[in-house]
């Protein structure tokens, strides 16, 4: 097949659902994937795609975030719609046990909530977290590993080994960004905890106020065919929407703040 021809398939593909995936491509079109990811850097060079992990997403309507923001810095932004969205996935914890949060802004706010809690197991791997439930009523477990830098997050092979032995009641995850073709983050490390989150839950609950949606970071951690629930503070926008319903995810959401006029 003449490349022309190729790349005008995976830009066909790329404008009636907005993402592309490597290996379905290949073998819809009957080429190798070495072939279409050389098609999709040089889609990407002429401005038409942005690729990601394992394919490509539609540039229009998508935000690319570069560098990480310091916690502090993405706690400050959106703070009271983050706040709406820990609160309103605290229910979630009701009939739970054993209760996974990972790293994040939101994930942190909820640890907060999670404090006065009696009788819960909590494993993290985010330092930041396990600090501030130290004086709380629960037990907190953190895995060993590699501690990266001012997130307080505990990443490698030995935190993925030792909670991948684990079974989890609900997992809480954060990101960086959601579009249709799923769920972002900005660290590979913490992505390979992500994962093992979203595999060893009962229910995988995502936290993400609105502000994130239609915009992506360096790793794709998941489709939403490995989500239960998504917490949000508003409707995501109908392609976002229409891949949770394809996926079946349920999304919960956070009431608006309270208005402050008489």
């Amino acid at each position: 097949m003449l490349a022309h021809v190729r790349r005008a398939s995976i830009l066909e593909t790329v404008r009636q659902t907005g993402s592309v995936q490597v290996a379905e491509i290949a073998g819809r079109l009957a080429v190798s994937e070495m072939t279409i990811r050389r098609d999709l850097v040089d889609l990407e060079r002429e401005g038409h795609l942005k690729r990601l992990h394992g394919g490509a997403v539609a540039l229009q309507g998508i935000a690319v975030d570069r560098e990480e923001p310091s916690f502090d810095a993405r706690l400050s932004r959106d703070r009271g719609a983050k706040e709406r969205v820990a609160a309103a996935a605290l229910p979630l914890v009701d009939d739970a046990r054993t209760v996974a949060l990972d790293v994040g802004a939101t994930a942190f706010l909820l640890a907060q909530l999670l404090r006065a809690r009696v009788g819960l197991h909590l494993f993290t791997n985010s330092l930041r977290i396990a600090a501030a439930l130290s004086d709380g009523a629960q037990q907190v477990f953190v895995p060993g590993g590699r501690v990266r830098g001012t997130e307080m997050a505990i990443g490698g092979p030995d935190a993925v080994a030792a909670f991948a032995k684990l079974w989890f009641d609900v997992a809480f995850l954060g990101v960086s960004g959601l579009t249709a073709d799923g769920l972002f983050d900005y660290s590979i490390e913490d992505t390979e905890v992500k994962r093992v989150y979203l595999g060893r839950s009962s229910r995988k609950v995502v936290l993400c106020d609105a502000s994130k949606f239609q915009r992506m970071s360096l790793v794709r951690v998941a489709g939403f065919d490995t989500v239960d629930t998504l917490v949000t503070d508003a409707m995501p926008p109908p392609d976002i929407q229409a891949a949770l319903d394809a996926a079946g995810v349920e999304v919960i959401l956070a009431p608006p703040a309270a208005s402050s006029g008489a």
